[in-house]
């Protein structure tokens, strides 16, 4: 090239204006390993919506999003690989979808000045934003669901002398609910026996003979992975009713109930969000991304109850990013500004009208001293005939009576162990 053209070409490459970088969203995904019937469909969905915000609107901002996906296996140790070999890309927000991942993201995040998002996972007291500046798990955390669950069983009836067993993942995450659950026994009167399942959860005979010698009157679930569905199966085996089988969120999809075929109707799962594929937004994927082959996935998980969750977890970390281009006036946004957008960010019923969402969740804001949300809950049922899941409650209020002086104590616990100057960023 003659020095003529090289300086026609870079005078060319000034005028059309800087190159903007991308807005990097790591996916830290497992679609390998005993979890990967879960892992798969909430990727799918999550990085779905970033393609169609940049196939249908440009991006966001203008700004291109791209997701940029590392495998754990739901497994802690590559989890934090994953984080190390990807912050250095502008990683914006991290969603660990792991809460042993998050419990060792937490310091190593809040030093790299990176959010993360623990959405409905994670350490509970993470809510306490003057604590955890970096860590935001809005707009339900597992203490909700607990208590979620509890004010669902009161409201079919009085509690007080029921047995309510909790078959729960031997994990950190498994063992969340505990502290929650007794405190509620004390208030409510009810008798509550622990029964943890070692991980990955395909062997679960003699936790199901003791409920079977028990007799609980209801069973309550934090699972995951393949524990969900052999734990339905043995319950069908020893013929547990199942409208008095619920599960945390986690343990209410497709995939934990379908291997047991018509012996998981009835069965109920919380929820955080909407259910189904009747809502406007998913028409707008099937054309801009499924119909242009830009689809994750083979684009057959679309409605199911993971795929939405990814969903709304992209949502919502696509609108904190907004925020955060609104706030700090530019569309090149750091991952200090991220936090910002999020300690800030507020949904309402209007804004997920326009997303093509209406009704998908609740309405709610973020602020320094929540960084939970509104810890509403809502119950939906199996339908085995139809296949599909349906809400069958509104979304409720939570015991914050019960759930708030617990979160104190547990992040003021942290804040001393770790030397944490309490206060807002």
């Amino acid at each position: 090239m003659t020095l003529k053209l090289a300086t026609a070409a870079m005078a060319a490459l000034m005028a059309a204006g800087p190159v903007m970088a991308d807005l990097v969203f790591p996916s830290l995904s497992y679609r390998t390993g005993p979890y990967a019937s879960g892992g798969i469909p909430f990727a799918d969905g999550y990085a779905d919506y970033f393609t169609l915000l940049n196939e249908r609107d440009g991006g966001i901002g203008g700004v291109p999003a791209r997701v940029v996906e590392c495998e754990t296996a739901y497994n802690t140790e590559r989890g934090v690989e994953c984080y190390e070999s990807t912050k250095g890309e502008g990683a914006l927000v991290y969603q660990p979808l792991s809460t042993g991942i998050t419990y060792q993201l937490i310091p190593k995040a809040t030093a790299d000045d990176i959010p993360i998002h623990s959405m409905g996972y994670g350490r509970t007291s993470a809510a306490n934003g003057q604590v955890f500046s970096h860590v935001f798990n809005y707009p339900a955390n597992y203490w909700n669901g607990a208590s979620g669950a509890i004010n669902y069983l009161m409201g079919q009836g009085d509690i007080a002398g029921k047995k309510i067993a909790l078959v729960y993942h031997n994990s950190a995450y498994g063992k969340e609910p505990i502290r929650t659950l007794e405190e509620l026994s004390e208030k409510h009167g009810y008798e509550l026996s622990l029964i943890p399942v070692d991980h990955p959860g395909q062997e679960q005979k003699s936790q199901w003979l003791q409920i079977r010698r028990d007799r609980p009157d209801f069973v309550i679930m934090y699972g995951w992975g393949v524990m969900n569905q052999v734990a339905v199966q043995e319950a069908a085996n020893i013929r547990f009713p199942m409208e008095n089988f619920i599960g945390i969120w986690w343990s209410g999809s497709e995939n934990d109930v379908l291997p047991a075929g018509d012996a998981a109707n009835g069965y109920k799962a919380l929820t955080f969000h909407g259910v189904g594929s009747e809502f406007p937004i998913f028409e707008d994927i099937q054309t801009h991304v499924v119909d242009k082959g830009l689809a994750a996935g083979a684009g057959d998980q679309i409605g199911t109850v993971l795929y939405n969750r990814g969903l709304y977890a992209a949502m919502l970390a696509a609108e904190a990013a907004k925020n955060a281009q609104d706030i700090h006036g530019t569309d090149e946004i750091t991952p200090a500004m991220m936090r910002d957008g999020m300690e800030q960010l507020e949904i309402t019923e209007a804004r997920m009208t326009e997303l093509g969402l209406p009704g998908f969740g609740p309405s709610f804001s973020v602020s320094c001293d929540n960084h939970g949300g509104p810890g509403l809950i809502g119950m939906t049922q199996w339908d085995a005939s139809a296949k599909e899941w349906t809400l069958i409650s509104e979304f409720a209020n939570t015991d914050v009576e019960v759930i708030q002086p617990l979160i104190e104590a547990d992040s003021a616990a942290y804040a001393d162990e770790n030397n944490i100057e309490v206060g807002c960023k």
